[in-house]
């Protein structure tokens, strides 16, 4: 018996070991953004093909309603209009379902895209997909993507708070330099 719990003790940890070692990387600044199509809160699909030509703030958050998200949605939603200065567009996913959104949308009052990963696969892809115990949600990420679909700048270390204000001083940084 005690062989036994000790095989298994082994397989459990040569597991978390595999999971965690072929967890997703995330993509590097000047790599090639991994294309997606997934439903936003009104149920209609958005691809990041359709930004060509436009800067995307990809963010990446683990769940509607709670608070942290709730903080980093409000502060994307409060600067909007500074968004749309810079010629980009601010895109959330997070594994809810297109319902959770809507009702996200609705009570907080956001009017930009968010996603719903419910299938893992583009927050997998970003690198981004991380276990809650045993439920599976999106980490705190966010990709700057440039108008030719490049990866910019990537964010793996979030404050909800300041975050919005830090990726506008990253966007003037790289468009000041591009002129």
């Amino acid at each position: 018996m005690r062989f036994v719990l000790i095989v298994l003790a082994l397989a459990l940890v040569a597991g978390i070991a595999w999971r965690f070692a072929n967890a997703g990387e995330t993509p590097k600044a000047g790599s090639e953004a991994p294309n997606f199509s997934l439903p936003s809160q009104d149920g209609t699909p958005v691809s990041l093909q359709e930004f060509r030509g436009k800067w995307v703030v990809l963010y990446f958050y683990p769940k509607d309603m709670t608070h942290g998200c709730t903080i980093e949605a409000h502060n994307f939603q409060r600067d909007q209009p500074k968004y749309a200065e810079r010629n980009a567009v601010v895109i959330g996913v997070s594994v809810d379902s297109t319902d959770s959104h809507k009702e996200f949308c609705a009570k907080e009052g956001l009017n930009f895209k968010l996603l719903a990963d419910t299938g893992h696969k583009v927050s997998a892809a970003y690198g981004s997909l991380m276990n809650f115990g045993v439920a599976k949600v999106a980490a705190r990420h966010t990709f700057l993507i440039d108008p030719q679909g490049k990866i910019a700048r990537s964010y793996t270390s979030v404050d909800p708070n300041g975050h919005s204000a830090e990726v506008l001083a990253a966007l003037d940084e790289i468009q000041k330099g591009s002129h």
